[in-house]
């Protein structure tokens, strides 16, 4: 009988993608159909303190897991885990040997004591307690022997080696497992918990496998086709498929392919996880992945300019996540100070009394082009587009603040006189840049949505009245943009509906605003 067993992680980390509510048959099925296959460990959600909510895999005691687990467990072991700083464990019952057997306890580096003693007393209520410390990664040799001398005094039921950032390639996996393989106490069993940032995750598993000491018992985690917060997890059904023929083990994958069907095909339609891009540069430098998200976000820049971004958090900020360190950070990175005076005056004198129209890249210009059109003849404004090329339409101007709107539209500018604004500097041919700056910094913080930096721009520029065509707002189902290539740089929807509204209806304390096509700004 082969020493390694699997963990089956969907119902916690995988809750990171629905907030944990699978509905309360859901998380009973998906844990019958683990136990049908066999695996060895089902983590059934946190431990947390908490409002429950049976719907979610999230309970404040045993008691509260019970109902879901089936009354025959075959030889499978039932986990949850707890963050020491997020559940008090006095809610936690002793074992009796009725719910879970086990208890796996994460802690940072910063706080490993708070982290150990909460394992202590984890055990003392007689459970097996696994210690995962987060982002072994992030740990150097010496923080590692010294973690491991404290945790064989604890004499916990595991010990993880988890890979947090997904970070780690076979070089490292090969010097951790062996600090910790020759340091641990031999009693204690090794967990592995792997990411994808870099699409290694089975890759090094089977690496993990191969390397392991033959005496050692370990667990692997995995979780149903990988469910987990973008980028996800190890699969289980393929890691079951593979210890099938390679180590003599008797996993029936059916059951997971059922509940895969079932349940999580449909789960991953509200956030797909996988490889992504901006999540293997986080892992590139060991990032926090909550920094790449920031970036992603912004829905402005490209990979490269994630990367190079990236590249310049300072180590100690690593680990943790600083919202406002990493704002700093992108406003930097953005603000490429220019000389505007010239193009300024010589736009203020262009535009002087004269009629101005903002093409935004919304749908209604396109469901609504007769009214765009009876205006244009009528009024014969100057028309200036938001960071794309209309087909449909003919503009004076094209004012662009986005790197990827830039590289969709420089080779076809037509004869639209373009206007860019200084963030796009290492990007750009234009010889005439706007202050970034001036235009998406305020005392609110930054904007740098297109058409509100464009508003601010004309309110600069003295303009009297601004009308808008275009700027629709973000729905979740219908097509917002006029391409399907603009939506799929978009992430924010609602939170950008509701900074913008609060943008346009403080610039219409400043300045006549009249939308022409139906908006969710016009309030």
């Amino acid at each position: 009988m082969s020493l390694i067993k699997l963990l089956d992680c969907t119902l916690r980390d995988g809750g990171y993608i629905n907030d944990w509510d699978f509905g309360y048959h859901t998380i009973k099925s998906i844990i019958k159909k683990l136990v049908d296959s066999q695996v060895d460990y089902v983590e059934v959600g946190f431990l947390r303190d908490c409002e429950y909510d049976r719907n979610k895999s999230l309970y404040n005691n045993c008691a509260q897991i019970q109902p879901v687990l089936p009354q025959k467990k075959g030889n499978t072991i039932f986990t949850a885990m707890a963050l020491h700083n997020k559940y008090s464990v006095e809610k936690l019952e002793p074992y009796d040997g009725k719910t879970i057997d086990a208890v796996r306890v994460t802690f940072h580096d910063y706080d490993i004591d708070e982290g150990l003693a909460f394992v202590k007393k984890v055990k003392e209520k007689g459970y097996k307690v696994f210690c995962n410390p987060i982002n072994i990664m992030g740990y150097s040799d010496e923080m590692i022997l010294n973690l491991l001398e404290k945790v064989n005094q604890i004499q916990p039921y595991a010990f993880s080696v988890v890979d947090t950032f997904g970070s780690m390639m076979k070089s490292d996996l090969l010097r951790i497992y062996s600090l910790v393989e020759h340091n641990l106490d031999k009693s204690i069993v090794i967990g592995l918990h792997l990411h994808e940032n870099l699409a290694l995750s089975y890759s090094l598993a089977q690496e993990f496998i191969s390397m392991k000491a033959s005496e050692r018992k370990s667990v692997i985690d995995a979780s149903m086709l990988g469910m987990g917060r973008t980028p996800g997890n190890l699969c289980m059904e393929l890691i079951m498929d593979y210890m099938n023929k390679t180590q003599g083990a008797v996993y029936d994958v059916n059951p997971v392919l059922d509940g895969i069907d079932d349940h999580i095909i449909q789960l991953k339609q509200i956030e797909p996880w996988g490889y992504s891009t901006p999540y293997a540069l986080s892992a590139k430098f060991n990032l926090h992945r909550n920094y790449a998200e920031y970036l992603i976000g912004k829905g402005r820049l490209r990979a490269k300019q994630i990367n190079q971004i990236l590249a310049g958090i300072e180590e100690h900020k690593k680990t943790a996540y600083d919202e406002k360190y990493i704002e700093e950070l992108y406003c930097k990175f953005q603000n490429h100070e220019v000389d505007d005076a010239r193009l300024i005056a010589a736009l203020q004198e262009e535009l002087r009394g004269k009629q101005v129209l903002i093409l935004a890249p919304g749908a209604s210009i396109l469901k609504q082009m007769d009214k765009i059109e009876s205006f244009i003849r009528e009024e014969k404004p100057v028309v200036i587009a938001a960071n794309f090329i209309p087909v449909d339409y003919q503009a004076d101007y094209i004012f662009c603040s986005n790197a990827m709107r830039y590289d969709a539209l420089k080779e076809k500018k037509q004869d639209s006189t373009v206007l860019v604004t200084s963030n796009l500097m290492d990007v750009c041919e234009e010889r005439d840049m706007l202050n970034y700056a001036d235009l998406s910094f305020d005392e609110k913080g930054v904007c740098d949505n297109c058409v509100i930096m464009l508003m601010k721009l004309l309110m600069k520029l003295k303009v009297e009245r601004i009308c808008v065509a275009g700027f629709d707002g973000y729905q979740k189902d219908g097509d917002n943009y006029v391409t399907s290539y603009m939506a799929s740089q978009h992430t924010k929807g609602m939170e950008e509906n509701i900074r913008n509204r609060a943008y346009v209806e403080k610039i219409r304390k400043q300045i006549e605003v009249v939308f022409l096509t139906e908006s969710l700004y016009n309030g």
